[in-house]
C-alpha cells in the first residue's frame, strides 16, 4: 500500500556546474603478490587528483569488486565528499566500468584514468588547450608518446597530409618518456630517435603530439552519449580498448596528446619518487572556464575512406617510411622510428 504523494514526483533535478568528469575504475582484490602495493598506488593517485583538479570536476570511482580495506577507504572518500560518485560492483572490467560511470550524466569532457596515474599540476588546462587549438580533437592524452603516431591516426594524416604544420619536432620532455618505459618494465621501449623526435601538429606556436595512449585520456563527452555499444566482453585487454579508440575516429575526430608530460604512469610498485612528486603538488586553482567548440561529426563514408582505405595505404611500412622522411626525419631516423 502507498499512502500520500511522493515529494520527488515531477521534480526536476537540481542543476550543477560540473563540466569535467573523471572516471577511475578500481580493482584491488587483495594486497598480495601483484597487488601488494596497489592500495598505496591508488592513494597516491587520488591524492594527486584531489590536489590538481578545479572545483567544476566531478569525480566518479567505480569499485570493481575490491577487497574490504580498499572498499572501506573509497566509502570514506565518498562520505567526506572528496569524490562525487562511488559505484560498487563486481569486477565488470575497465571499459564496462567507464561506460557504466558515464551513463546518466551530461558533461562536456570525460577523463578515463587507470588507478595508477599520478596527476601533475595543470593537467586539465593542458588538455583543454589541445581541444581549444584543434577543434577536430576528440581525445587528449596528457602523457605524450612518440610511438603513438600510427595508432588510430590515419584520419589526421589524411586531413593534414600536405600541411607543413604536420611534422616532426623535438621532444619536450624525454625524461618523462623514459619514466613511462620504466613504469612498464621495458627500458628499451623508446630508442634514441623516439626520445629525440615526435610527430606533432601545430596551430601557430602551439603544438600537440599525434596519437594518444590508453591509461589516461580525456574525451569529448558527446562521443559517449552517441555510442551504440554499451559493453565489451573483456575484463581487460583483448579488443576492449578498441571500443573507445574507434568511437573517436568513427566520428571524424582526432586523437592527440599534450606536447609536455602532465601525468605519470606508476605501475604496481610504489617508489620513492612518487611520494616526492605528490608532496610537491600545490592545490589547484578553484575555477577554470572552459567551453568546447562543437563540430559536426563526419559520415560513415568519411570514416571508411580515411581510416580504412587511406589507413591501409599510409600504414604500409614502405610508404610510412617515405612519409616519415617527408615530415622531417632522415633515412636512418625513419628506419629506426619504425622499429
Amino acid at each position: 500500500m502507498r499512502v500520500g504523494f511522493n515529494p520527488n514526483k515531477n521534480k526536476q533535478l537540481e542543476s550543477n556546474d560540473f563540466y569535467h568528469q573523471v572516471i577511475i575504475p578500481v580493482y584491488i582484490p587483495n594486497q598480495e603478490g601483484y597487488f601488494k602495493d596497489s592500495f598505496t598506488i591508488l592513494q597516491l593517485c587520488l591524492e594527486s587528483l584531489f590536489k590538481t583538479v578545479h572545483d567544476k570536476t566531478f569525480i566518479t570511482i567505480v569499485n570493481n569488486g575490491s577487497c574490504f580495506e580498499v572498499s572501506n577507504y573509497l566509502g570514506e572518500l565518498y562520505q567526506s565528499r572528496k569524490i562525487q560518485e562511488l559505484i560498487n560492483t563486481k569486477n565488470i572490467g575497465r571499459i564496462n566500468a567507464i561506460l557504466k560511470a558515464v551513463a546518466g550524466h551530461n558533461f562536456t569532457v570525460v577523463t578515463a584514468s587507470d588507478a595508477d596515474v599520478l596527476f601533475l599540476e595543470k593537467w586539465q588546462e593542458a588538455a583543454y588547450e589541445v581541444f581549444k587549438h584543434f577543434p577536430k580533437t576528440g581525445a587528449v592524452c596528457t602523457t605524450p608518446s612518440s610511438k603513438s603516431y600510427k595508432t588510430y591516426t590515419a584520419n589526421i594524416f589524411f586531413d593534414c597530409f600536405f600541411f607543413k604544420r604536420l611534422r616532426f619536432t623535438a621532444v619536450q620532455n624525454s625524461t618523462a618518456l623514459r619514466a613511462f618505459a620504466h613504469s612498464i618494465e621495458n627500458p628499451l621501449f623508446y630508442n634514441e630517435v623516439h626520445l629525440a623526435n615526435y610527430l606533432t601538429i601545430s596551430s601557430n606556436d602551439f603544438k600537440a603530439v599525434v596519437g594518444a595512449g590508453h591509461f589516461v585520456i580525456t574525451y569529448k563527452a558527446s562521443l559517449f552519449y552517441s555510442l551504440p555499444e554499451k559493453s565489451t566482453e573483456y575484463v581487460l585487454g583483448g579488443n576492449s580498448n578498441y571500443l573507445l579508440d574507434t568511437m573517436v575516429i568513427k566520428k571524424g575526430f582526432w586523437r592527440l596528446s599534450t606536447a609536455d608530460n602532465y601525468t605519470y604512469h606508476m605501475g604496481n610498485v610504489a617508489e620513492a619518487w612518487m611520494f616526492e612528486e605528490v608532496t610537491k603538488l600545490k592545490q589547484a586553482v578553484k575555477t577554470i572556464d572552459f567551453q568546447l567548440k562543437e563540430r559536426p561529426s563526419e559520415t560513415k563514408w568519411g570514416y571508411y575512406i580515411k581510416s580504412k582505405i587511406f589507413g591501409k595505404f599510409i600504414l604500409n611500412k614502405k610508404i610510412m617510411k617515405c612519409f616519415l622522411r617527408w615530415k622531417g626525419l632522415s633515412k636512418r631516423e625513419a628506419e629506426k622510428y619504425l622499429t
